[in-house]
């Protein structure tokens, strides 16, 4: 069983998954973090792969890619750092980030290294969820890969019963338009949105992912889906000291007491 369906099965609710970018905040800080995470409470993990244009994401996380990069961070890299977890780490593990980069891999040669390093699902923003299942499926589904796809405050019923029906694991419910960023409260429009969505009764489970950066918005994501996703926020907070331990554990209790 793929560990996104196992922790989805034993855990019915308040699901904390919590996005970094890899090689930040220094090159071999990346398994130091899934490390932390998972023994601090984090339930999944969504490992950013750095790009140099992150178009969807807020000043946070493109600087964290920036640096990143400059500090030597590649997909080769990552992988290497990578292929040792799953002895240490239980957790469901994502890649999240950008297609091109993935392109240039090779989308089978990729898959191939998810698997082996074990990965569990990636996260492509950018990949057209039609593009996905034409070109794509029998890769991903021979790895045993998930592909997470993301629906918005824009999309039409039809087209998240569409993503509905296509998706494996769980949907990515972006809780506004804009990009990647800290809020302090969801609007009364994103609850409507929020409320629609769990109303519809969707086969999958959906996790809500922009704009939760603290204990309130986290609790409140919760009353309408399955968790939440925080990545700004915990990006931010690895980026003010060499403590990235303490930093980890102290930020999940914020998030979790």
């Amino acid at each position: 069983m793929n560990r996104i369906d196992k922790l989805f099965k034993e855990k019915k609710t308040n699901i904390l998954s919590v996005y970094f970018t890899a090689g930040y905040p220094n090159l071999d800080s990346t398994t130091v973090i899934i490390k932390a995470l998972e023994n601090a409470g984090a339930d999944m993990i969504e490992i950013g792969m750095p790009f140099s244009d992150p178009m969807a994401d807020g000043p946070v996380i493109q600087h964290s890619n920036e640096q990143a990069l400059k500090n030597g961070m590649s997909l080769k890299l990552l992988f290497s750092q990578l292929s040792g977890i799953r002895k240490e780490v239980k957790i469901p593990l994502l890649l999240m980030g950008y297609l091109n980069p993935v392109i240039q891999f090779g989308i089978a040669n990729f898959c191939a290294e998810c698997s082996s390093v074990g990965i569990d699902g990636v996260i492509l923003p950018d990949l057209p969820p039609q593009n996905f299942v034409e070109e794509y499926f029998s890769i991903f589904d021979k790895y045993d890969l998930y592909n997470i796809l993301l629906i918005s405050p824009q999309s039409s019923a039809e087209r998240i019963y569409t993503i509905d029906k296509i998706s494996r694991g769980f949907i990515y419910m972006v809780s506004s338009s804009s990009v990647t960023g800290t809020k302090n409260d969801f609007s009364e429009e994103q609850v409507a949105y929020f409320k629609r969505v769990q109303n519809m009764n969707l086969d999958n489970p959906c996790l809500i992912g922009f704009g939760i950066s603290n204990r309130e918005t986290y609790n409140k994501a919760g009353k309408y889906a399955r968790g939440a996703i925080i990545g700004s926020a915990f990006v931010k907070s690895l980026g003010k000291d060499d403590k990235v331990i303490e930093n980890i554990g102290r930020f999940i209790r914020n998030i979790k007491s």
